[in-house]
């Protein structure tokens, strides 16, 4: 079973099942994550609705977290 960043990121959804599918679908990293959308989830093998939602959820989440973050950094280049 591999150990990754996805891995970890699927077992805090309680969806464990799915990391060798995600990984093996080219899903090793959560930026590529970010971009899952339901063609993806069946390519994957996610069929269980919930587990579907579950999965739609954090992948908003994560992209929630990127907008915050993008507020915390700044540039020392002079501005228009």
């Amino acid at each position: 079973m591999c150990t990754n960043i996805v891995y970890e990121w699927l077992k805090t959804l309680q969806l464990p099942q799915y990391a060798e599918s995600f990984v093996d679908n080219g899903y090793d990293d959560l930026e590529v994550c970010k971009q899952i959308g339901d063609p993806d989830l069946d390519a994957i093998g996610v069929a269980v609705p919930h587990h579907r939602r579950r999965i739609h959820e954090a992948v908003r989440r994560l992209k929630q977290a990127d907008e915050t973050a993008a507020g915390l950094y700044f540039t020392l280049e002079p501005q228009p």
